[in-house]
C-alpha cells in the first residue's frame, strides 16, 4: 500500500476528518477536479482514512496541479 490518496472531498474536511482521527497529514493538496490529494505521515494512517473514508476514494490517476517554481532569488 502507499501513504497517497485521493478522495472526492474537498481539503478543508480532509483535514478535519484527520484531525479528529488523529492522522498526521504529510501534504495535501487540492485537485483540479475539485478533490483532494492526501499523503499521510504512516502507512497506518492512509489505511484508517481509507477504511473511514472508501466511499470517497478516487481510484486511477488524477490529474494535479503542475508544480511551480518560482525564479531564483538573490537571497537563496
Amino acid at each position: 500500500m502507499t501513504r497517497a490518496i485521493n478522495l472526492a472531498l474537498p481539503e478543508e474536511r480532509v483535514q478535519t476528518l484527520c484531525g479528529q482521527k488523529g492522522v498526521k497529514i504529510s501534504a495535501i493538496e487540492s485537485l483540479p477536479s475539485g478533490g483532494t490529494h492526501l499523503v499521510c505521515r504512516t502507512i497506518e494512517g492512509a489505511d484508517e482514512i481509507r477504511r473511514l473514508l472508501q466511499k470517497h476514494l478516487i481510484a486511477g490517476p488524477v490529474r494535479r496541479f503542475a508544480f511551480y517554481r518560482a525564479p531564483p532569488s538573490k537571497y537563496f
